[in-house]
């Protein structure tokens, strides 16, 4: 009897948060399959420019690594708008939802002309690197036209964060999907010439990418437009009139935000750029292996975006005790997925790299055998980070709806550069573990950012619970 009530106490307990999930999905899952939609481009890119060989697979690897910093930090940047926004809906707040947009689209233009100089100037970086010769060589075309491309892109940041501040998640998810088939469109035909396009290999890939960028930014302010909850907030923006207070908010939240994901993925660039240290095939298989791990982890993206949504809701209505239930429903939820993720990522870690390479290519069939034999440890790897890589982003996102980014940068700093970097150069070096060492150091990293920012969330609740007590 006693057994029966405990274990009927325990699933009334769990019932407390999973009665939340099906709102949580709703607001997660148009941006998971939005940011999926981003990575399986990539995918599809990557399978695509495979087909060429390895060299011009690392030659993206390496490209792209600088686009991932500079791009960290522009979305990074942007996610100062959702929590603004997302607090002043609840309130009936349209002045302050409105100044947040406004001024987010003008910080965002900003930063993206300057990121897309930034990469430009930092070029010459890859010959100091000691990369492969080659595949430097390979890059830097491919790169001066994808870096154009982050203008748009963070532009469109600001106009999905805004989007996702309003419950409205759904329509970023459309314009990627949009922008998504005239990638895939514009390199299968640029990237092999076909229909008579001209055949531009890698630089295909780059025009696709820059083209749909363009449309996903039109197409979402387009769809914004014509609905009635959004269409006051993006038409007649007055974009120069300009109020420093609102300035100041964004760029106090926005900067340790565009920190914080700078940290992290700086952290997977380096792993690109040790993986490179050994060889192009190594780096080629990081490629694979960072490419699929990349899709699981948007699915945590998206429950990050929802908990950032959920907790600045109940942050403006002052409900501490349903803001920590929540949050933590969303934690299960993560959890629960990236379980899934792990179990898949084990049980085919010697299947999946297969899809990226040529076997019928005799000229590269030893190198594609090495790239698929390391690209499979990865995964192994990638497989025990799933957990600890979905806790640390969506308690990431619950702190940015609390508003609380000072301190979670200076987390995410120690986790993954003095806990996680050190020892993915340490063991990652070609007389120590290699390729399976320096991802050792992610999973170190990862694992550290998950404990820091879940202690940090579970001191700020309890105390803004106690403090909301006191007072009543």
């Amino acid at each position: 009897m006693q057994t029966k009530t405990k274990h009927y106490f325990c699933q009334m307990i769990l019932s407390n948060y999973t009665k939340e999930f099906k709102y949580n999905w709703q607001l997660a899952a148009p941006v998971m399959l939005g940011m999926l939609g981003h990575t399986f481009v990539s995918f599809i890119d990557n399978i695509m420019v495979g087909q060429l060989g390895t060299a011009e697979l690392a030659a993206v690897s390496l490209g792209n690594s600088f686009m991932f910093i500079a791009m960290s930090i522009g979305i990074g940047f942007s996610t100062a708008i959702t929590p603004i926004v997302a607090e002043s809906d609840t309130a009936k707040d349209f002045a302050s939802g409105k100044s947040a947009l406004k001024h987010g689209i003008f910080l965002c233009s900003v930063l993206g002309v300057l990121l897309f100089l930034l990469v430009l100037l930092a070029k010459p970086l890859m010959y100091l690197m000691k990369q492969p010769i080659e595949v430097v060589e390979l890059a830097i075309p491919y790169l001066n036209l994808v870096a154009f491309s982050l203008i748009p892109l963070i532009i469109f940041q600001a106009f999905k964060q805004f989007s996702d501040g309003l419950s409205m998640t759904k329509y970023p998810m459309y314009a990627t999907i949009i922008g998504n088939l005239i990638n895939v469109l514009l390199n299968y035909l640029l990237i092999f010439g076909k229909f008579g396009f001209p055949e531009m290999g890698m630089v295909g890939a780059a025009y696709g990418t820059l083209v749909s960028r363009f449309v996903m930014l039109w197409y979402l302010w387009y769809l914004l437009k014509k609905k009635e909850k959004s269409k006051a907030f993006v038409t007649n923006i007055k974009l120069f009139v300009l109020d420093k207070l609102m300035l100041r908010k964004i760029i106090s939240l926005g900067t340790p935000s565009a920190m914080q994901m700078f940290f992290e993925v700086a952290i997977f660039t380096a792993a690109i750029w040790l993986s490179g240290l050994l060889g192009k095939n190594p780096q080629a298989a990081n490629q694979i292996a960072l490419n699929l791990s990349s899709m699981t982890f948007m699915v945590a993206m998206g429950l990050s975006v929802a908990s950032m949504i959920r907790v600045g809701n109940q942050k403006g209505l002052k409900q501490y005790f349903e803001l920590r239930r929540i949050a933590f429903s969303l934690f299960l939820l993560g959890a629960i997925f990236a379980t899934g993720f792990a179990i898949l990522f084990a049980l085919f870690h010697d299947y999946l790299p297969r899809i990226y390479v040529d076997f019928d290519d005799v000229v590269n069939f030893d190198d594609n055998m090495e790239v698929v034999s390391i690209a499979s440890q990865l995964l192994l790897a990638a497989a025990i980070f799933q957990i600890s890589d979905s806790i640390q982003v969506v308690v990431l996102g619950a702190l940015r709806g609390l508003q609380d980014v000072k301190i979670p940068t200076i987390m995410t700093f120690v986790a993954y550069w003095l806990i996680g970097f050190p020892i993915s150069w340490f063991l990652g070096k070609e007389d120590a573990y290699g390729s399976y060492g320096i991802w050792l150091g992610l999973l170190a990293g990862l694992t550290s950012a998950s404990i820091l920012l879940y202690i940090r969330f579970n001191y700020l609740t309890k105390k803004l619970i106690a403090t909301e007590n006191k007072k009543s």
